[in-house]
């Protein structure tokens, strides 16, 4: 079983000014011996970081730190499976007036689909998905 890691922890860990390979260290630590992964989703939201950067400074500095993240943590593709089971799951959840935001909807998804469990610092949306299994870091 593989670990999807939530965009919220990659962003505490840029904030934080963690290297990479601490973050990993510390994920691997807690959860054990995994393949650790990203989402496509999540390298949206990390890039809507970049560009919604305050100062040309920022912009860069968070770039930099992505740059380091995407050559240490393989990405997943959104595929149109994975977007066939999130349509599902959003379905379901709506006919039980359960809305999950759609861009935890869709690294849950890819989570599920890969056997996965997703780290977040943000629960709260992620618990909404019946059968994903949550690591809190």
């Amino acid at each position: 079983m593989g670990l999807i890691l939530d965009s919220s922890v990659i962003v505490a860990a840029e904030r934080g000014a963690q290297p990479i390979s601490a973050l990993l260290s510390s994920i691997r630590e807690r959860a054990g011996p995994t393949e650790i992964l990203l989402s496509a989703v999540s390298v949206m939201e990390l890039e809507h970081g970049v560009w919604r950067a305050s100062t040309p400074h920022q912009a860069q500095q968070r770039r930099v730190y992505l740059d380091a993240v995407f050559a240490a943590i393989p990405v997943e593709p959104f595929t149109r499976e994975l977007a066939q089971l999130a349509g599902r799951l959003d379905a379901e959840s709506r006919a039980q007036g359960v809305v999950i935001p759609f861009a935890d909807l869709q690294i849950g998804a890819t989570a599920l689909y890969y056997g996965c469990s997703v780290a977040t610092l943000n629960e709260r949306h992620f618990r909404l998905i019946p059968g994903l299994s949550l690591v809190r870091l």
